[in-house]
């Protein structure tokens, strides 16, 4: 019985348990350790490979840090505007979201991106947990997209079956070094207008990588005009205004509370 029980003991990377149960990010946390601040069971440890136990006491400085599972976070939802980058800072000195945000949600993660040029929905959070676990999921991203031409039966072909691309640098950043992507099958999608000088149409994808969309139809000969997220995981801009931002609903925490724990069941 002993055995089984010391089988079914979860370690957890030191860094980590660290940016779930403290205000330190993992990066912060990653520091802390290399300065030998912090100790397991009164011993210090720089090793950043180090995993801990829910029996191990860990101690930044004095200050014991206790495992929470019940520690609350926060989630908010931002309107992104065309003309700000999804980052902290920026070296060329563009305006970031957190330019636009309150100063209060400066430690905030962005969960995943939109690129300079695209708008709409961004979720932030204080929890590298669930940012994390939303980032990597297959939750549903709606988005309403305009290209400058026709969605022709190819382009619909590669919607349904997916598509997989050993150059999809058409549509990417001139500075990606991500040249080859597969393209999953759409969740979904809608064409609402369809002519040879523009066409408009609703995806749905589960994925959210480099400019994803951006490549898909750029591999088509169709160059994106406006890109606007509006759903993330069932949650919606609604009326929400460009630019402002507001907290999740009751409704949005409690389904977002029930995707969390099943992904650590």
């Amino acid at each position: 019985m002993k055995k089984q029980e010391e089988e079914t003991t979860e370690l957890t990377r030191l860094n980590k348990f660290i940016s779930h149960n403290s205000s330190y990010s993992r990066r912060e946390a990653d520091k802390i350790i290399e300065e030998g601040r912090v100790t397991i069971n009164g011993k210090p440890v720089t090793n950043l490979s180090t995993k801990v136990s829910p029996n191990d006491e860990v101690k930044i400085g004095k200050k014991l840090i206790k495992e929470d599972k019940n520690r609350m976070y926060t989630v908010i939802m931002y309107n992104k505007p065309k003309g700000e980058l999804v980052t902290k800072n920026d070296p060329q000195g563009r305006k970031t979201v957190f330019d636009s945000l309150d100063k209060k949600y400066k430690h905030f993660m962005p969960i995943g991106r939109l690129d300079y040029a695209s708008e709409g929905l961004i979720l932030l959070t204080d929890s590298v947990d669930v940012a994390n676990k939303l980032m990597h999921s297959k939750l549903e991203r709606i988005y309403k997209i305009k290209v400058d031409g026709e969605i022709h039966p190819k382009v619909e072909e590669a919607m349904l079956h997916g598509l997989e691309l050993e150059d999809a640098s058409t549509g990417a950043h001139e500075k990606s070094k991500i040249k080859s992507m597969n393209f999953e099958p759409f969740v979904a999608y809608q064409i609402l207008t369809n002519n040879k000088n523009f066409s408009k149409l609703k995806v749905a994808i589960t994925e959210g990588k480099n400019r994803e969309l951006r490549r898909f139809f750029g591999h088509f000969g169709l160059n994106v005009m406006d890109l606007k997220r509006f759903e993330f995981g069932g949650m919606t801009l609604n009326n929400l205004p460009t630019g402002k931002s507001r907290y999740l609903t009751k409704d949005e925490y409690k389904d977002l509370r029930s995707f969390i724990n099943a992904q650590d069941d």
